[in-house]
């Protein structure tokens, strides 16, 4: 049927090129060769298919001619609408003055690409757009056109309040930013300045909401011959984002396509590599497991100094406040924290979930809201409650790393409450129990911020980083791709921990740096997440190689918070650059203090004061460890047999498993975010 299409555009127009003759409709019905064809030595007669489509062809025509849709044409030799069908609908394609003279004189071209109104005016938009900067046509005519030159764009920012880099029109980037003081600055013309494509506008790497970049490339034509054009764009944007410098390349060049490979950072807290607490169950399930398989010694040996890490602080710092509790309240407090059934806590569901992400997944069903904080509402809503009656509000099922999900505890123990406006403000007193659980999150809070991780403890991690390090298939670590998908298989050069830890405030943390050619959506966030659970529960490192191969496992991704682009690297197009182009090398050493200076200021403290303020990592662990679920138990002695086995990347999952995923946006080509 295509060679069929392809004879119908060319056959008839040969026809009356060549004859200057239209093909008559009643020859074309009646299946007879035209004597032109013979002339042309074509003598083969018209196939059925050919003709049942230009019988619809002609039809169709006809019935457009005589309602007037299609304008007729003089084609020599034609006596009725159909013969002048390839005619009209040629007609019919044209668009605009077919003049070149005329096209130029009445701006034809400029208004086609404007989208100007009938008084030459920019037509106006119905909602304000970020990729659309609009002018009026007498600021375009005064304004004096400069050349343009590709260059490529070295830029430095904090995603904080940023809905990711690429551009877009409704939200809020770091693109936007970047093109609108590029327009400010007067690097792209006003009349390029309603869309970025005409820029030939490239980004080097992609990155999500809420992820930084101390070294980001773009690749578009600019025009630089302002030797301030990099201040003044500077000038034009906020204090997180910056231009580290504007370097002429070839006209061919994309910083997309010519990167080699790229480095990544990840910040975290020193806590992440404390062990599960015992009382959690992803606790309960590693130590029964341990027991199982009678390997106690070897798992002591690698937990090391952190093996009775929270019976210690449950001695020194928890028990402390119960011995002060009176008895009932004490009873009701230790019920709470050493139930043995699970319930997820309200913080469960904050933006960033520390459940694996299953966005293109089905939900089987939600889970229970949690119950354990009954009587704090009951004592906001003015109750007074006797212990027995506090027993049986708070009674519910929960751990205690439930309840370290929360935030620390608020050390007020009042609320004022103005009921109306002829009444006294009336102060409420929060229950003893709520009281008595809120210093125990904060005593357990306290507790992680001041472990100081040991060089054996963090040699244990470089282990688990070293699986990484080569060609291997990574389906287990991103979205949407099966084992059998060769896009899954990427190459990590290396990965590797800083020995030496960074103190903030009473928050020890820890850098660790990848560099890789490619990464997949998610991949570094579950590369640290595995690498973090192998370590904390003194999991066989023989697991990350097992999470290669064709079984489907459930891999958390760590929080994005500590996530950042350290730089992209072009080796080979800097190679030809040298040689053959006679142009500089693209280089962010050349900035290297100015970027040192940015993180510090820009990056890491956002860092580490979100951190600080809303305790991500900590609730990423309380997520991981007390969920109910069979998901993570690979991280036992059990090994891959233990864990629920994932049939395939649809396999539908519980409400809670998919919270991770951010507005279901999510492109599994879209690079590391």
């Amino acid at each position: 049927m295509r060679i069929h299409h392809h004879i119908l555009r060319w056959w008839p127009k040969r026809v009356c090129a060549k004859r200057q003759l239209a093909i008559p409709i009643e020859i074309l019905r009646a299946n007879e060769v035209h004597p032109s064809l013979h002339q042309n030595r074509l003598r083969m007669p018209i196939p059925r298919s050919i003709q049942t489509s230009r019988a619809k062809i002609i039809e169709t025509a006809e019935t457009n001619v005589q309602m007037g849709n299609l304008p007729p044409m003089v084609v020599e030799g034609a006596t009725t609408p159909g013969e002048m069908t390839l005619g009209a609908a040629k007609t019919a394609r044209r668009r605009g003055p077919q003049d070149r003279r005329e096209r130029n004189e009445k701006g034809w071209q400029e208004r086609k690409r404007r989208r100007l109104d009938e008084d030459g005016n920019a037509a106006s938009t119905s909602e304000p757009s970020y990729m659309n900067i609009q002018f009026s046509e007498a600021e375009i005519a005064a304004e004096e056109r400069r050349p343009k030159r590709k260059v490529a764009v070295m830029i430095g920012y904090a995603g904080t309040g940023y809905h990711g880099l690429q551009i877009n029109h409704k939200e809020k980037t770091i693109e936007g930013d970047i093109f609108a003081a590029f327009v400010a600055a007067k690097a792209i013309s006003k009349v390029n300045a309603d869309d970025p494509r005409k820029s030939s506008f490239v980004r080097c790497a992609r990155t999500d909401k809420g992820v930084h970049a101390a070294g980001n490339m773009l690749s578009l034509k600019l025009i630089i011959e302002d030797p301030d054009v990099v201040q003044k764009i500077n000038e034009n944007l906020p204090p997180q984002i910056r231009v580290w410098g504007i370097q002429r390349t070839n006209n061919a060049f994309s910083c997309y396509q010519s990167c080699d490979s790229r480095w990544y950072e990840y910040l975290m807290p020193s806590y992440c590599l404390l062990p599960p607490h015992p009382e959690s169950f992803l606790g309960k399930k590693v130590l029964e497991s341990v027991k199982e398989h009678g390997v106690e010694e070897e798992y002591a040996k690698r937990m090391g100094d952190v093996k009775d890490y929270w019976e210690e602080v449950h001695k020194n710092d928890i028990q402390p406040i119960l011995d002060s509790l009176d008895p009932d309240i004490r009873e009701v407090v230790m019920r709470r924290l050493h139930s043995a059934e699970y319930v997820l806590s309200n913080t469960a569901s904050t933006e960033e979930s520390a459940i694996p992400d299953t966005s293109d997944e089905k939900s089987l069903g939600n889970v229970p809201e949690n119950k354990a904080d009954t009587s704090e509402s009951k004592a906001e809503a003015g109750t007074t409650a006797e212990p027995n009656a506090a027993q049986d509000a708070l009674g519910e099922d929960s751990t205690v790393a439930a309840e370290l999900a929360s935030a620390p505890a608020d050390t007020t123990t009042a609320e004022t409450e103005t009921t109306d406006e002829s009444e006294a403000a009336k102060t409420k007193e929060v229950h003893p129990v709520d009281r008595a659980v809120k210093q125990i999150k904060a005593a357990y809070v306290a507790a992680k911020r001041r472990y100081r991780v040991t060089p054996e403890r963090l040699s244990q991690l470089q282990q688990a980083l070293d699986q990484y390090i080569g060609t291997k298939n990574f389906h287990n670590y991103t979205i949407q791709k099966s084992h059998s998908d060769p896009s899954a298989k990427r190459t990590i050069r290396s990965f590797i921990a800083n020995p030496e830890p960074v103190q903030i405030n009473d928050t020890q943390w820890l850098s660790l740096k990848v560099h890789g050619q490619s990464f997949m959506m998610h991949q570094i966030r579950k590369m640290v997440g595995m690498a973090l659970l192998v370590t904390r529960c003194a999991t066989p490192l023989s697991r990350i190689e097992e999470s290669y191969g064709s079984t489907r496992i459930s891999i958390p991704k760590a929080p994005s918070l500590g996530l950042l682009l350290e730089r992209p690297v072009f080796e080979n197009y800097n190679n030809r650059a040298r040689d053959q182009y006679k142009l500089a090398e693209l280089d962010f050493g050349n900035y290297e203090k100015e970027i040192q200076e940015f993180k510090d200021s820009q990056i890491y403290r956002r860092i580490f004061e979100l951190e600080e303020k809303e305790n991500s990592f900590h609730t990423f662990f309380h997520q991981i460890d007390n969920y109910k679920t069979n998901y993570f138990l690979w991280v036992t002695a059990g090994g891959l047999d233990a864990a629920h086995i994932r049939t395939g990347p649809m396999e539908p999952m519980p409400d809670a498993l998919n919270d991770e995923l951010e507005e279901g946006e999510e492109d599994p080509e879209g690079g590391e975010g």
